[in-house]
């Protein structure tokens, strides 16, 4: 189990031994791994939704086609296979958690290789096969890689590997973004005057074949890392009570350490994202109604975004480690409501690039030092017996509510207005400031 001793009774690490912890292997093993994990997400979603409407696929398609990504919220259901079920041959050689994570990993290969091959314009139910194979193969990393970081270190490190891992994830996000665009951009061929159309699938063949070698990266990082040590549990005696074991057992060890208090953390998991999250689902169409031009939002919320969302991370990472999550927690979730209201102001101004960039800036350093504090915080309440199943959970709750919610934001912003849904998402904050306040009298006792 990592929990651990009161964070006011704990020895505070200097500055140096603090910023030290990120040269260490583990933390570097986590950046890599982060990178690993960040690659699939905008390739079945925002990056294929660019390229197949270039394909001429309607809106209306490319809006059920983003219910993909539903497996990631929906991860926890084959968790407990990944927390307990060997992989013939390859657990014995590798591990229980660097094999699933092998698998997975070349899963998301091959589906990106797939997606490469097939042309949306021809025929897109193979493209869309191909994209639930990566999305899965990415939810079934994720689970993978959640419980091989929380066994990888004691709660201490938790932080600084949960930042080292944002930073590696913020990086993909970067290259599976802007990366894959360039790409196929300069992939390209002269095409006669009277083609009209701009689609070519030579180019995004080039650059989705690109992504899946990208994905080597994180597979050679599995095959020269070592298996965390975890507690080898009684083998079952039959079918029932290995069912038992995987799938009761980690839910019922949560509520048996926490009682009471098991339902107040499980509604700060719930809400903590809920002001980010509903807020992001309009923040592209914002942009556009400001008059932003395409090439104005990918420099500042693709590149230069994710760079102020790495350097939140790091700062959340430190943070955390030097004042404890707890603190970090609530800092983050003031944060990220007040920059909502950034937004707000911005609506007021028009187009006005300098104000975007520094609403921008402003918005993803909160949010990286919150998901570094959050990320931790997770960490820190999970069983190391059922790490895999247990994080998957708790990071599958945070997305269902705040995703369900973001669903009705386009109504909302056509009744009220920017100006009032910012300032709304603002307020969903409020409830968490309490719920954080009231999760870390629990977490000091």
């Amino acid at each position: 189990m990592t929990t651990s001793a009161p964070e006011s009774s704990r020895i505070k690490p200097s500055w140096i031994e603090t910023f030290k912890v990120y040269l260490e292997a583990p933390t570097i093993r986590m950046l890599l791994l982060g990178f690993s994990a960040g690659l699939p997400l905008l390739l079945v979603l925002g990056t294929l939704s660019f390229r197949l409407r270039e394909a001429g696929i309607d809106r209306t398609t490319i809006g059920y086609l983003s219910w993909v990504g539903l497996a990631y919220a929906f991860k926890w259901v084959w968790a407990p296979l990944v927390d307990r079920l060997p992989i013939p041959l390859l657990t014995h050689l590798m591990g229980r958690r660097r094999s699933w994570l092998l698998l997975s990993q070349c899963v998301i290969a091959a589906g990106l290789a797939g997606m490469a091959f097939n042309d949306p314009r021809l025929a897109l139910q193979p493209v869309v096969w191909c994209a639930l194979l990566v999305a899965f193969g990415s939810a079934t990393q994720d689970i993978a890689l959640d419980a091989f970081r929380i066994e990888s270190a004691g709660t201490e490190r938790q932080a600084a590997l949960a930042a080292a891992y944002q930073t590696g994830y913020r990086l993909a996000m970067i290259w599976a973004g802007a990366g894959v665009l360039w790409i196929a951009a300069r992939a390209e061929v002269i095409v006669p005057a009277n083609v009209t159309t701009t689609y070519q699938q030579g180019a995004w063949a080039t650059a989705y074949l690109v992504m899946a070698g990208s994905m080597l990266l994180g597979a050679l990082t599995v095959l020269f890392s070592p298996e965390p040590t975890h507690r080898e549990l009684p083998p079952a005696r039959n079918m029932t009570e290995w069912l038992k074991s995987a799938l009761i057992d980690p839910f019922a060890d949560f509520l048996r350490r926490y009682r009471w208090q098991a339902g107040l953390i499980l509604g700060l998991i719930a809400i903590y994202r809920i002001s980010d999250v509903v807020m992001g689902i309009m923040a592209n169409p914002f942009y556009v109604d400001m008059g932003y031009t395409k090439d104005e939002v990918a420099a500042v919320t693709k590149v230069f975004g994710v760079v102020m969302t790495l350097v939140g991370a790091f700062i959340g990472g430190v943070l955390s480690m030097r004042f404890g999550v707890m603190r970090v927690l609530m800092l983050g979730a003031v944060l990220s409501a007040a920059s909502n209201l950034l937004f707000a102001w911005l609506g007021s101004r028009g187009h006005d690039l300098t104000g975007l960039i520094f609403v921008i800036s402003a918005d993803n350093l909160s949010s990286g030092i919150a998901s570094a504090a959050f990320i931790a915080y997770l960490s820190s309440l999970t069983n190391i017996n059922y790490s895999a199943t247990q994080y998957a959970l708790f990071s599958s709750m945070m997305l269902l509510l705040p995703k369900w919610l973001a669903g009705f934001s386009g109504q909302y912003v056509d009744h009220f207005g920017y100006s009032h849904f910012f300032t709304a998402t603002a307020m969903l904050g409020v409830p968490v400031l309490l719920l954080v306040w009231l999760a870390s009298r629990v977490h000091k006792a």
